[in-house]
């Protein structure tokens, strides 16, 4: 199901293939375990933050971020180990439908440590952040202005975080 989630268009889908689809990630999203916001760590730099590494599609937060492509349309490649791979698969067709249609009324492609918000769909969490960063061509370092991008990203989603509290709230 995932290679066919991430092979597939922005296309409308039927209600159908909406319930069919949701109950199966709703039973994989049960099969990989929820973390709660209570088991991730708090910042030491804003205690209004937490920290987590693993997966991220398992976190029940009102937000996860994602380093989205410029499309914001996730990663086409079947099974690819990107963040945006994951996120775009465990939340469903409609997590693409939505990023289309954001890209339809904006007109052009994201720019570079700009974010912009969607609804998580069948992910724990509840939104989902998505900004476009810098291509860092590792195992260099950055030069000075992919880092001052890399920043701008994090500066981005920061400043749409309230957005999703009032939102949810």
């Amino acid at each position: 199901m995932r290679s066919l989630l991430n092979v597939r268009p922005p296309l409308p889908v039927s209600d159908a293939f909406c319930t069919a689809q949701d109950a199966e990630l709703l039973v994989q999203r049960a099969e990989k375990g929820i973390v709660h916001r209570n088991e991730t760590q708090i910042s030491d730099i804003d205690k209004r933050l937490r920290l987590w590494q693993g997966d991220i599609t398992r976190l029940e937060v009102d937000a996860i971020v994602n380093a989205a492509n410029s499309s914001l349309l996730g990663c086409f490649i079947p099974h690819h180990q990107c963040i945006d791979n994951a996120i775009h698969s465990a939340a469903g067709v409609q997590l693409r439908l939505e990023c289309h249609r954001l890209m339809q009324e904006q007109g052009s492609e994201e720019l570079t440590n700009s974010a912009k918000m969607t609804k998580g769909y069948n992910l724990p969490a509840r939104y989902v952040i998505h900004t476009v960063g810098p291509i860092i061509q590792a195992p260099r370092p950055p030069p000075p202005v992919q880092e001052q991008e890399l920043a701008n990203c994090y500066r981005s989603c920061l400043k749409i975080a309230p957005y999703v509290v009032a939102v949810w709230r």
